[in-house]
């Protein structure tokens, strides 16, 4: 499975972007599908995914800010961002799995395949 991020730019805070994980492979709707961030000098950090039932998670930064959401038909996991903060500047990854369990969503270390970050800056 191959996964590419786009979508990332630079925006003024308050502004919005939207995100795009574009996967191969013809199981798709099998995989649950991650963002991450990682800041620089920070670790990766989880920011929401969202299960092949399409239940979603969120860390808490950034409920009712973020949404994720998946296209089956068109192998493609976004996350639409609004209300941006500074702190939301990163560079946000995704990846997938098929076998984790909705207990580790969170875990970085639990999802199988990665995609090139793509990079949110956030001015103020």
């Amino acid at each position: 499975v191959q996964l590419q991020a786009s979508g990332g730019g630079l925006v003024q805070a308050g502004g919005s972007l939207r995100l795009s994980c574009l996967t191969s492979g013809r199981t798709f709707s099998s995989y649950v599908v991650g963002w991450f961030r990682q800041a620089p000098g920070e670790e990766r950090e989880f920011v929401t995914a969202i299960s092949r039932s399409s239940s979603t998670n969120y860390e808490d930064s950034v409920k009712g800010r973020f949404t994720i959401s998946r296209d089956n038909a068109k192998n493609t996991v976004y996350l639409q961002m609004n209300s941006l903060k500074p702190e939301d500047t990163a560079l946000y990854y995704c990846a997938a799995s098929r076998t984790i369990i909705l207990s580790d969503i969170s875990r970085v270390d639990r999802y199988d395949y990665w995609g090139q970050g793509t990079l949110v800056t956030v001015s103020s």
